[in-house]
């Protein structure tokens, strides 16, 4: 397991989460990808995103997000939603977290989010547009996570 881990909940732009990976090669983050996903990961357009990066990139892929919590049982997972109560910024994040996403269109499922009391974040933005860019959001929570622990091996 690595310090960060950044979770798609079956993603369904294939720039996105081009994007996303991109992100987690540059910041040493594994990525944890939930099937079904709106595109073949194959596809031209994810690879083109990561451009050179995706060979250096940590990927997993899993049937679903029950699969992923055995594997990591002891796993600190925060889940981002528009729709929790506290911010990205509240928690002090510990190595080794998972930072989980829901898809691009209707994000994570309302009672996921419910049941994750408190480790239900979000994003601060303007209460007239619907949503923050899903590749956008990754990255600002992400680099939340690493400044917390002190930009490791980074510079």
């Amino acid at each position: 397991m690595k310090d960060l881990n950044i979770v798609l909940v079956n993603p369904e732009i294939p720039q996105n989460t081009g994007n996303i990976s991109r992100t987690s090669a540059v910041t040493g983050a594994a990525l944890h990808i939930i099937r079904p996903t709106g595109f073949e990961i194959s596809d031209r357009t994810l690879k083109r995103a990561g451009l050179d990066y995706w060979d250096k990139l940590d990927v997993s892929y899993y049937d679903s997000l029950d699969e992923l919590y055995e594997k990591y049982p002891e796993g600190e997972f925060y889940y981002f939603s528009s729709h929790a109560e506290r911010l990205y910024t509240d928690p002090e994040y510990k190595r080794g977290v998972f930072l989980v996403f829901g898809r691009e269109s209707v994000g994570l499922p309302r009672e996921l989010v419910e049941t994750a009391g408190e480790r239900a974040l979000r994003i601060p933005m303007l209460p007239t547009l619907r949503c923050l860019n899903l590749s956008n959001s990754v990255a600002v929570a992400a680099y939340e996570a690493l400044r917390q622990f002190g930009f490791p091996g980074m510079r």
